[in-house]
């Protein structure tokens, strides 16, 4: 009777609940869900940090040289324009050989005729007129340092670069115009249209060098 009460009482191993013992419980990791969160802005997102450009402009010494150059081409110019219209009286220069200032200045070469055989102007004037209007002011310190604007006027940063280039080419192909009628149809050299040339090719010269260092697009200056 015994050992039926106790098969009776015994329960089969693997049936009903089993209940997990505290320290179980507590040696159980418990992982919990969380919701998704956006990543974070990585640096690629980031606007990259640009600084401020500084204004690449043509250096100090280039600029009064140039301009130095310029005053003196207007100089000679100024001489030139008023021994044309004094006929030479204190013109002083040789009238033989080679060098013969007088016969160049008052040869026909010595006119470009605007309208043939109506109006023509003198080479002296357009030479006058070539650096008291362009060369100068372009060729000063503050036509070098300009990038965006004069004054209140805003101007595209291109603008006076290449006005100054295109200025200088276009004197340099009269030049070698004037080259040519001195040394094949005169025959003699003026000293002084020569030193213009000179002036006018070196000008011509330092502006294609500093187009070629420093472009005709200068960084304007950002604060």
């Amino acid at each position: 009777m015994a050992a039926s009460k106790s098969s009776r009482t015994r329960k089969p191993a693997g049936r009903g609940p089993v209940h997990a013992s505290p320290t179980a419980m507590a040696r159980t990791p418990v992982t919990r869900t969380s919701a998704v969160r956006p990543s974070a802005r990585t640096a690629a997102d980031e606007p990259e940090y640009e600084a401020p450009r500084t204004a690449q402009i043509a250096p100090t010494w280039l600029q009064w040289t140039t301009f130095v150059l310029a005053v003196g081409g207007l100089g000679v110019s100024i001489y030139l324009t008023i021994e044309h219209f004094t006929g030479n009286s204190t013109l002083a220069c040789s009238d033989n050989g080679l060098i013969n200032c007088a016969k160049v200045t008052t040869s026909a070469q010595s006119w470009v005729w605007v309208i043939p055989h109506h109006w023509a102007i003198p080479v002296s004037v357009l030479g006058l007129a070539f650096y008291a209007l362009a060369t100068v002011p372009l060729m000063s310190p503050w036509a070098w340092r300009i990038t965006d604007h004069v004054g209140p006027v805003r101007v595209p940063p291109t603008l006076i670069p290449w006005i100054r280039l295109v200025s200088l080419v276009l004197g340099m192909a009269f030049v070698l115009y004037l080259l040519y009628a001195e040394l094949v149809w005169i025959r003699n050299i003026c000293l002084y249209c020569t030193s213009v040339h000179a002036i006018t090719f070196l000008l011509f010269t330092l502006t294609v060098g500093a187009a070629a260092m420093w472009g005709l697009n200068p960084a304007r200056r950002e604060d």
